[in-house]
């Protein structure tokens, strides 16, 4: 679903000084481990292609910390099809710890200054940091006018991670000095919203936390001399670690690590866990097991419970066909229960561009001209297009299209490994207005219950503006059971309307009352004064 798009993702890594070196580490030795960030990055690259940076520290060069950020992937922030280029990059950036950082805006303007990591200078070592934050405050508003209201303060960008580095620093004005344990745990009673981070300073002190309900995922592995850590498994995994070396950090939890060692602690009161869904569905690497439960193997159950659904007859002519690329664990599972063939009706073209960096007309075509349909595979036959999920519909109307009059599908019937998506999200995911969402019109005009008489009304009006000669969406119910998780342990903000945070149910508040897809040329998240 080339349409929704995650807000970024973290990553660290950090070798302890006077230890052995790590098997994980690379040639050029322990003090050079910062090269393994971009490697890590490209792990997480699903998460954000909009720009890519990293910051290392060097106690032995005069710049203690230094950030490289540039806009692009992983490959061209870093210049990695050069092999000169790369090579003085990771000379120039060399060091023993580093954080990294790729991006997608939810917020902010898309140019080279809202790149991460954010470095804060200062002529006192343990004043000077930086940082990388996946996520999104949803009290935003509300801390940004606080800063304004005071003397003297001033905000350059609109993005809430500005804001947090305005709230860190303040942690340490003046002749306080606490621990980053204890910045975290001051921070975190003012911040309403989802974020993993990863920051270090001019001391050599790391921190890597996650937020109290858990909402953005977090990994990290020690193996006595290296310490990493990432939004996903996957890129930990991929260093070398071993998979029982892995492990999610809890709620609440930050890993603090300095040049004697490493511990890990609570800075914030955990009262519930609200795990994004998405991440298990959609955002997440296939490859990454999440807070104990394998993306690989939800998107297999989401598959089955799809299965369990199916009404129509299964002829010879059925097949079944995902909409690549993370449709496809789903599709094929899907495919196995009912007996029929799963099979590539789509080809995605990789290099046809990014379409969630277009608008309107943009997306549209760009759309078009990422997915070309095999006639030899859909000629004459009755296709089930399996689709992870569907927010604005603008990829799923050209896909029917294409299959029906390029492809020469006999019929259409879309299945939806996700329920209708029927709210924003004010917690790092590219969907923060009513107007802009596919579904709520239609459940408005039939009623809230999707289930019973008034589901079939629902999904049939909206196959029609599909132009599919059918659709189904899974049930809520479904999620909970694919993920393994009770529904309480998971933020399902976006299918029920009912947010985990206060500040998140206030924004769905003012979304519902606006009723425009961007008003006044901005988000809910910007537009709202706090």
């Amino acid at each position: 679903m080339s349409e929704l798009h995650h807000e970024c993702g973290v990553a660290a890594i950090y070798h302890l000084p006077g230890t052995p070196r790590s098997p994980l580490c690379p040639s050029h030795g322990p003090s050079e481990a910062s090269r393994l960030i971009p490697r890590m990055l490209l792990d997480i690259q699903n998460r954000g292609q909009l720009s890519a940076g990293m910051t290392s520290y060097d106690p032995d060069r005069d710049e203690l910390l230094a950030t490289h950020r540039d806009l692009g992937s992983v490959t061209e922030a870093f210049r990695l099809s050069h092999r000169g280029k790369a090579e003085a990059l990771m000379t120039r950036y060399a060091g023993p710890a580093a954080i990294g950082h790729v991006r997608y805006a939810t917020c902010g303007k898309d140019d080279l200054s809202y790149a991460q990591p954010f470095e804060s200078p200062h002529i006192k070592r343990r004043k000077w940091f930086s940082f990388a934050f996946n996520g999104q405050l949803a009290n935003f508003a509300e801390l940004r006018d606080r800063l304004l209201r005071e003397a003297d303060h001033h905000i350059v960008r609109a993005t809430d991670t500005e804001v947090l580095m305005h709230e860190i620093g303040r942690e340490m004005s003046g002749d306080l000095r606490p621990t980053l344990l204890e910045i975290m745990r001051n921070i975190a009673k003012r911040i309403d919203g989802a974020y993993s981070l990863a920051l270090v300073n001019a001391l050599g002190e790391m921190i890597v936390a996650r937020d109290p309900m858990g909402i953005k995922p977090v990994s990290y592995a020690f193996d006595g001399a290296m310490f990493a850590a990432a939004s996903e498994s996957v890129a930990l995994l991929n260093l070398g670690f071993d998979s029982h070396q892995i492990l999610s950090l809890a709620p609440g939890e930050a890993v603090t690590v300095t040049p004697e060692g490493l511990s890990v602690d609570r800075f914030a009161e955990s009262p519930r866990r609200a795990h994004c869904f998405f991440e298990w569905i959609y955002f997440a690497n296939v490859a990454s097991t999440l807070d104990d439960r394998s993306v690989y193997l939800a998107r297999k159950s989401l598959g089955e419970e799809l299965a369990a659904l199916e009404d129509l007859p299964i002829d010879a002519d059925t097949i079944v066909v995902p909409v690549p690329d993370t449709s496809k664990c789903a599709a094929d599972a899907m495919a196995f229960k009912l007996g029929v063939p799963s099979v590539e009706g789509l080809m995605r073209n990789r290099y046809a561009g990014r379409t969630f960096i277009e608008g309107g007309a943009g997306r549209l075509a760009k759309a078009a001209a990422k997915y070309t349909p095999l006639r030899e595979v859909l000629e004459g036959k009755r296709v089930l297009l399996v689709e992870d999920s569907i927010v604005r519909s603008t990829t799923m109307r050209v896909l029917i299209e294409k299959l029906r009059y390029v492809g020469g599908a006999k019929e259409i019937h879309v299945r939806v490994a996700c329920p209708p998506i029927v709210a924003p999200c004010f917690y790092g995911i590219d969907m923060s207005t009513v107007g802009e969402l596919f579904a709520p019109p239609f459940i408005a005009r039939h009623g809230s219950d999707v289930g019973g008489d008034a589901a079939g009304a629902t999904f049939a009006e909206m196959a029609a503006e599909l132009g599919a000669d059918s659709l189904r969406y899974l049930p809520i119910a479904s999620i909970a059971r694919a993920i393994n998780r009770p529904s309480g342990e998971l933020c399902q903000a976006c299918i029920t309307g009912d947010y985990p945070t206060p500040c998140g149910q206030q924004l769905y508040e003012i979304a519902l009352g606006s009723g425009s897809p961007e008003a006044g040329g901005q988000r809910t998240y910007e537009a709202v004064r706090g």
